[in-house]
């Protein structure tokens, strides 16, 4: 990029600098006590596209956020502005990595804005991993995510010039995170948000567990990325397949004991709240968000292997009560993140007949920050829009889950292997099938080796919900059950659930159940995909919490138990001449951590001694049916 120093035109800069030097005082609803005084931008560069203005933004405690203030060197008219609040590093962008990454918006014209949050990058104060809610709102100086945001609108829209006093924010992950703290209490400049992927559950079906089992590999490698002291050498895996380091590591007591000695404070949290307790509900947007204020396209990927839970269950809580038709929900056939960059016309071996990502951008994103940023009409988005896999057409929905001509069917578990939509006439100790669950040789949740989550050399963590099921169909603890090959068309679009009738030798377990697409052993027109397994869904619930997640019990050994599995959400149709499979399995290792299947207090504080084999029993009898509900085109 081409560096010099240079101005905003000489009246507007000194304007700009007297108000870096004085502060901004926020104002209107959510107000704070004055704003400390401003040093003045460290730097304003240019090239022939962009003016760049690095400030230290002053919140309402004192603390100061860096942020890089992107706007279009030449624009004929006022513009809004596009933030995205980052614990990523907010630096270190290119005009031409902006450009690349938002070419749609940057079309259009938009200041960007891109801010390191509290504690991360270059800005002032303590990273608290997903701060939660200020308590004392009658604190003018008390602060969270939501009042960070406010803040740096109010700041924004006073400061920098030739803005139309509009602003919008995004952003993915984390991001999408903050974007949704930033309409909680939204500044009256605040006209639009696009949460993407934003966690809405870290203990219920996001980042770090699912149903009460714990995320090893995702929740031990982000925590050490995000929260490693930076006085202390960084952590390194001495083995490149992570599944055997940690098989090795043991039980999960020796990771402070071995490696951490309770440095890391999101480790600690696991420990300390293994349940869902006051802890992770209080941290859970689903739970906390309302009525929408502003509107909102919630934004979310098939396979993202991060955060699907989240952006789902945060779009259904603002619809119970989105009076105004402000929330909008797109998902799209996506890893995490997949629809920012990049085509879009595949995922790993799985491909879309066309770029579901640039389409996303260019006929979604671009217009919707258009219509309530700049004004612009012409555009009108449907309340609910997916992409049908497997059919690999974009769809509309009024509803979501959808309704009208679609109808819960129950996919049944049959004799030898079969998966069949009338139930089962069979009765006695024969309907049933079984496996033995060993800790110490977990079913690998991916083929192996499996690299870190950030491996320098590249990962296939961003693929591995589309990988080929194959590498564990036989596996003796792996049991599957299939269709005949499908003379029509089977479509399923909303909720999926496993209702197993089930029971294990042991006073705990895990119970993971995966809903896939199985291809024709001959597929002309892409040879390598034959007899491919795809998963469409798929989950795990914590034998413990299946009563209640707040209150873990023990299994009774041998007892029958009917145990939901909730394998959340899909829109896909299995083609004619494919077939549909379900395999249920009680590891997946290192995604999740072992259950020991011996009940203990809390599994981060289990023994080497506690961990043993036990057998786990399927039923798929008249009275005791295991099956699957699926949500059926009519």
């Amino acid at each position: 990029m081409n560096s010099r120093k240079i101005s905003f035109g000489t009246a507007a800069i000194m304007a700009v600098c007297v108000l870096f030097i004085l502060g901004a005082s926020p104002s209107g609803a959510g107000a704070a006590a004055a704003a400390p005084a401003q040093t003045q931008p460290t730097q304003a560069v240019v090239d022939a596209s962009f003016t760049l203005t690095e400030a230290m933004i002053p919140m309402r405690d004192g603390i100061k956020l860096y942020t890089a203030i992107w706007a279009p060197a030449i624009a004929a008219e006022p513009l809004p502005f596009l933030m995205d609040r980052t614990p990523y590093g907010a630096s270190g962008r290119t005009s031409e990595s902006i450009k690349r990454r938002y070419q749609e918006l940057f079309r259009d014209g938009y200041i960007f804005v891109f801010q390191d949050i509290r504690g991360r990058g270059k800005s002032e104060g303590q990273f608290i991993m997903i701060r939660p809610l200020r308590t004392d709102r009658a604190d003018l100086k008390a602060t969270d995510e939501s009042t960070d945001a406010w803040d740096t609108i109010d700041w924004l829209v006073k400061n920098v010039p030739a803005n139309n006093g509009r602003a919008g924010v995004f952003g993915v992950s984390y991001d999408g995170w903050t974007t949704v703290q930033a309409a909680l209490e939204p500044h009256p400049a605040l006209k639009a948000i696009s949460p993407q992927a934003p966690a809405g559950d870290m203990w219920m079906g996001d980042d770090f567990f699912h149903n009460g089992a714990f995320r090893l590999t995702y929740g031990f490698e982000y925590a050490v990325r995000m929260e490693w002291p930076r006085d202390v050498p960084r952590f390194r895996f001495d083995r490149y397949d992570t599944y055997d380091w940690y098989l090795a590591l043991g039980p999960l007591s020796n990771v402070n004991a071995k490696h951490l000695q309770g440095r890391i404070p999101t480790w600690n949290n696991f420990l300390n709240h293994p349940a869902w307790d006051s802890f992770w509900q209080g941290k859970a947007l689903d739970l906390l968000v309302k009525e929408p204020k502003v509107p909102t396209l919630t934004v979310a990927g098939w396979w993202d292997q991060e955060d699907f839970y989240g952006p789902l269950s945060i779009y259904l809580a603002y619809e119970k009560s989105d009076k105004a038709g402000l929330s909008h929900l797109v998902v799209g056939p996506w890893n995490h993140g997949g629809w920012s960059a990049g085509p879009g016309d595949k995922l790993g071996r799985i491909t879309f007949s066309s770029e579901t990502g640039a389409y996303y951008r260019e006929k979604i994103q671009a217009p919707f920050f258009a219509k309530h940023l700049k004004g612009r009409e012409g555009f009108e988005l449907a309340e609910v829009t997916t992409f049908r896999t497997g059919a690999n057409v974009w769809t509309t929905h009024e509803t979501w889950p959808p309704k009208r001509d679609y109808e819960e069917r129950a996919l049944y578990l049959r004799e030898g292997g079969r998966l069949s939509f009338e139930p089962p006439t069979e009765e006695g100790e024969s309907a049933r099938d079984t496996y033995v669950s060993d800790p110490a040789h977990p079913v690998p949740y991916r083929p192996r080796p499996v690299q870190e989550t950030y491996h320098a050399a590249g990962s296939d963590w961003g693929i591995w919900q589309t990988m080929d099921q194959r590498f564990v169909h036989g596996r003796p603890d792996v049991l599957s059950w299939e269709t005949g090959v499908l003379e029509e068309d089977v479509t399923i679009s909303g909720a999926v659930l496993a209702k197993l009738s089930a029971a294990t030798t042991g006073s705990d377990c895990d119970w993971v159940v995966k809903l896939i697409d199985v291809y024709p052993e001959v597929v002309f027109d892409e040879p390598r995909m034959g007899g491919y397994q795809l998963m469409v869904a798929g989950d795990i619930l914590r034998a413990r919490y299946r009563k209640s997640f707040e209150k873990p019990e023990p299994v009774t050994p041998g007892a029958v138990e009917d145990v939901t599995v909730d394998l959340r959400w899909a829109d896909h149709t299995f083609r004619k001449g494919h077939r549909i499979m379900v395999q249920v399995q009680s590891t997946w290792f290192p995604l999740y951590d072992r259950n020991p299947q011996k009940y203990v207090e809390s599994i981060f504080a289990a023994a080497t001694g506690d961990y043993t084999a036990a057998t786990q029993t399927v039923y798929r009898s008249k009275s005791r049916p295991s099956r699957i509900i699926l949500p059926m085109k009519k």
